[in-house]
């Protein structure tokens, strides 16, 4: 992984200055980085034809494919399919934290499409057990890894949509209730230096991760707490937030580009950090720091960057299912892909209405080209856990762009 522990001392010192107001952070417009960067050409490649028929196809197949992949227990995925290179995973807790991430997506995507068959509604009930009795058991695995953030964040996702659902007051107040014990464990986890990752490569072991923050597992964490917020009406605490912030603009380069993790912001021109490097990254980032009131991220930002992610797609899409991590051009790997395609939607989700079709049209264009046989979206083999999730981002991405592109879907 493209993680180094040497810049760390610094990175802590980064924080302190920010928040002591002795250091800035430079920001240029987004006409400005288009000069220094480029803003990339529309694709000449002609993409595929999107009706209202194309896409509910897609999604019914798509949904058919959870409900036959869903375990017994209402969740899904699992520690199986290992291959010559496995994500390092201490069992048993990391694979606790990849099913509640996975089985978040998977219940969010069809909560979001709403599919009305009664073996759909059936997956849902089934699910929405699952989240009730297990997310609350939902820890970090041990002090080398933190991977329960996807966790809670994810869960936290599905309660919310649990919430929206529910007609029944009480019950209501019950994901509500479920919902605010996420956000406080989430809080829990918080990193010392702000923000929330996904590794502790310390060999201290403390009761508050010393792990490596990284601006999209806090923009993903943040996200979910700001929509919970929205929705539910839960609290948020207002340290974490401000230190979660701060966490994510440090990461932020002039460009808008995100650099990988705190460790990084030493080396922003590395290719990882650079736009293509981080043309999944910047969709959560903005949206994130946009959603919480950082003027800074302005809606010619958010379409400079939603023109580049359709224009670059394809350097995500070279990643997709390698098996090696960070092997590809930039250092792109293949679970960028699926995350940096449903992060686009919370991104150019904030434009103007008039804004938005001409997105929606392109997305679901290559969601449409990308589906399985199977009916499945998948973009790197973890596990059992890639299909679920890779198709839970789908199904919210095109759930999203049908309701943007209305009824023709056109």
């Amino acid at each position: 992984m493209l993680l180094s522990i040497q810049s760390r001392p610094t990175g802590r010192l980064l924080l302190r200055l920010a928040s002591c107001g002795l250091f800035s952070l430079t920001v240029v417009s987004a006409a400005e980085q288009a000069k220094i960067a480029g803003v990339p050409p529309e694709p000449n490649t002609p993409l595929p034809e999107v009706t209202r028929e194309s896409l509910d196809t897609a999604i019914r197949r798509g949904v058919d494919f959870l409900i036959a992949d869903q375990n017994k227990d209402g969740s899904w995925g699992g520690p199986t399919r290992t291959k010559g290179l496995n994500i390092y995973a201490p069992v048993p807790g990391a694979h606790h934290a990849f099913r509640a991430g996975a089985s978040g997506l998977a219940l969010s995507g069809l909560l979001d499409v709403a599919d009305p068959r009664q073996e759909a509604v059936a997956a849902i009930t089934k699910a929405s057990e699952w989240a009730a009795r297990d997310l609350p058991k939902l820890r970090r695995p041990d002090h080398t890894t933190t991977y329960n953030s996807w966790g809670h964040a994810y869960g936290l996702r599905a309660l919310t949509r649990l919430y929206q659902r529910e007609t029944d007051p009480k019950k209501k107040a019950e994901w509500a209730r479920l919902g605010q014990e996420q956000v406080d464990l989430a809080n829990r986890y918080m990193e010392l230096e702000g923000g929330w990752g996904y590794l502790d490569l310390d060999d201290l072991t403390t009761q508050k991760p010393t792990g490596i923050p990284t601006c999209f597992t806090t923009a993903t964490v943040l996200l979910a707490m700001h929509e919970a917020r929205e929705v539910m009406d839960l609290k948020l605490n207002d340290h974490v937030v401000k230190q979660s912030l701060l966490s994510v603009r440090v990461q932020r380069t002039p460009d808008f580009s995100y650099v990988y993790s705190i460790d990084h912001f030493r080396r922003p021109r590395y290719d990882i950090n650079r736009p293509a490097g981080s043309l999944a990254r910047s969709q959560a980032c903005n949206a994130c720091l946009r959603d919480f009131g950082d003027k800074a991220v302005t809606d010619e930002v958010l379409t400079t960057w939603a023109d580049r992610f359709l224009a670059r797609e394809g350097f995500l899409s070279i990643g997709r299912k390698r098996p090696v991590p960070h092997e590809t051009h930039f250092h792109i790997s293949g679970y960028f892909y699926y995350y940096g395609i449903y992060y686009f939607t919370e991104s150019v989700g904030l434009l103007p209405k008039a804004q938005r079709a001409k997105y929606a049209r392109g997305l679901a264009a290559i969601l449409l080209e990308r589906q399985e046989k199977d009916g499945s979206w998948w973009d790197y083999p973890l596990y059992d856990y890639h299909q679920p999730y890779g198709t839970g981002y789908a199904l919210m991405a095109l759930a999203w762009c049908r309701n943007e592109l209305g009824n023709t879907g056109t």
